[in-house]
């Protein structure tokens, strides 16, 4: 059952849902869960059927597209109040899921049925603005990505990410290979040019920017 403490963390996340009358929302979300999902679990896998859609309380999902050979290219993350496209995309077309979600850190979230899904898509216009508003962002990022990928350079993109991370960023050399999509070794192999540039200073699982602007000029070439 949902208790009155988690009611409040969900509208919190997703405060469009304050619009059903408390009947309402009891109707729809009084049984629900709370489902605590440890990192690194699988959430979906490609070819999968959707069997709900998640509401994440706390936490991030990664959504990665994996190749034959077993790398992968980070397609976008899922945190807390935001919504898998993914997942309402199988939902609306009755399709199976063409990517994997990966839990990247402790996640809690609630997961609605698909018939629930559909009574807030017809019911609630907010719920169903905020899912096409997700859409557009989410396919902004992937016309980005998808340039990025066609038309930078792999060192360019270890670049950009590294500008877009905090420094220290505390990461593995095979985290950022698999957010790029490409392979450990030709990761450790740039940033180790980075580090002789000095760009950057490599410690055990720690980036430091060193020379930020070199970094952005070299990204924008």
């Amino acid at each position: 059952m949902l208790t009155p403490e988690l009611s409040q963390r969900l509208l919190q996340q997703y405060p469009m849902l304050r619009e059903l009358t408390p009947a309402r929302f009891n109707d729809l979300f009084g049984a629900l869960k709370l489902m605590n999902i440890p990192s690194g679990t699988v959430l979906f896998d490609e070819n999968q059927a959707c069997q709900g859609f998640p509401l994440v309380v706390s936490g991030c999902v990664r959504v990665v597209k994996s190749s034959a050979n077993g790398r992968e290219l980070q397609l976008y993350r899922v945190n807390s109040g935001e919504s898998c496209i993914l997942t309402s995309s199988c939902l609306l077309g009755h399709t199976s899921y063409k990517a994997r979600g990966v839990a990247e850190s402790d996640v809690e979230m609630l997961a609605l049925s698909p018939a629930t899904f559909n009574v807030l898509m017809d019911e609630l216009s907010s719920f169903r603005d905020y899912i096409f508003a997700l859409f557009s962002d989410r396919m902004t990022d992937l016309m980005e990505l998808v340039s990025a990928v066609a038309f930078q350079k792999l060192d360019q993109r270890l670049a950009v990410l590294l500008l877009n991370k905090p420094s220290p960023l505390r990461s593995t050399h095979q985290a950022i290979a698999d957010e790029l999509g490409s392979a450990r070794e030709i990761v450790s192999r740039l940033l180790k040019s980075f580090a002789e540039q000095g760009w950057v200073k490599l410690g055990r699982e720690q980036i430091d920017i060193v020379d930020a602007a070199a970094l952005k000029k070299f990204s924008a070439l």
